[in-house]
């Protein structure tokens, strides 16, 4: 992290806007994690654990995005963002707070925890963050499953019964998306992974979830993990009953307060960018990627595309995501 009195490198090729900023992911190891991030992207692992999780952009005082090469190696995303906010992601950004957006990569080899994310307004009372978020399916296993939401007609005392008795999978609606399909998950959804899925991650920048249903198994330790039962009864919304996967609107698959994601699908040697004078998160899905130093993108890379940025150009047909901040967050 820069300490007071660090001179920063020459900028120029950065905060003018040319270079794509790439950061080095945070890997967590994750019970109903796998390999995939090895076999699929051909990351390096940092032992032989199933990771579920690889933490790409991330700005929190716990976990830090750190730039990965180029002269700014080193430099935390969170310094970028208060030191070089206007230079690297536009004018009309508020001068406090943290980046406000968490990205990932999910590698579910076993199903996760049934679990709900505080809806803001009730947040606060339980000491957690608000999260919502988006799931972009990079590659779905033959009949994997999401679970959103409840199923038609179940109650809040029908889904008390059920956790009582150990059959809350059977009141939780399940849906067997497609590879290249997408889920907005918003907080107060009832909501899990299940076993087989490689999934892109847009996310509120909150680490704030409430385990429901765990299906009895044992933590990394051997210990059953903790349930959060009262925190999750009061953030569920027991009206959200059988959401579907969502349809695109044109190129954007998902748009809320919090961010906006679109879904590119450039032709071989087409050029791709910023939509406009601000900053985006790119994410390849499918295909490569290069960009005007040289540099190669593939599946499974992430990378920052400062404001102002020089296109990249598509390397055979591919499948890129851009994320980006919604107007709100920009003054006029």
């Amino acid at each position: 992290m820069i300490q007071p009195g660090f001179d920063f490198p020459d900028p120029a090729p950065y905060f003018s806007g040319m270079l794509p900023i790439t950061f080095t992911p945070l890997y967590k190891q994750r019970v109903w994690g796998g390999r995939m991030l090895a076999s699929e992207y051909g990351r390096k692992l940092p032992d032989d654990a199933p990771y579920g999780e690889s933490w790409e952009i991330v700005d929190r005082e716990e976990e830090q995005s750190v730039v990965a090469q180029g002269p700014l190696a080193g430099v935390t995303l969170h310094e970028l963002w208060t030191t070089r906010r206007r230079e690297i992601f536009g004018e009309g950004l508020p001068d406090a707070g943290r980046f406000p957006l968490l990205i990932k990569v999910l590698d579910a080899r076993d199903d996760l925890s049934i679990q709900v994310h505080p809806p803001a307004a009730i947040a606060p009372a339980l000491g957690g963050e608000p999260k919502t978020e988006m799931w972009y399916i990079a590659k779905a296993d033959a009949g994997a499953r999401l679970y959103a939401g409840l199923k038609k007609g179940v109650t809040r005392e029908q889904f008390e019964s059920a956790l009582a008795d150990g059959s809350v999978a059977e009141a939780v609606h399940a849906i067997e998306p497609r590879t290249g399909e997408s889920i907005f998950i918003p907080s107060g959804r009832l909501h899990a992974i299940g076993a087989g899925f490689l999934i892109h991650e847009i996310q509120q920048n909150s680490d704030t979830t409430y385990r429901v249903f765990d299906w009895n198994r044992m933590g990394l330790d051997g210990k059953p993990r903790d349930l959060h039962v009262d925190e999750s009864m009061r953030s569920i919304d027991f009206n959200d009953h059988e959401p579907g996967m969502d349809p695109p609107r044109g190129s954007v698959i998902a748009e809320c307060e919090h961010f906006r994601v679109e879904k590119l699908e450039p032709a071989s040697g087409q050029a791709f960018g910023n939509a406009d004078a601000r900053f985006s998160i790119f994410s390849v899905a499918e295909g490569r990627a290069s960009s005007p130093d040289g540099r190669t993108f593939g599946k499974g890379d992430f990378f920052l595309l400062p404001a102002g940025g020089a296109p990249l150009t598509a390397i055979g047909d591919s499948t890129i995501l851009r994320t980006t901040l919604p107007d709100r967050h920009f003054s006029s």
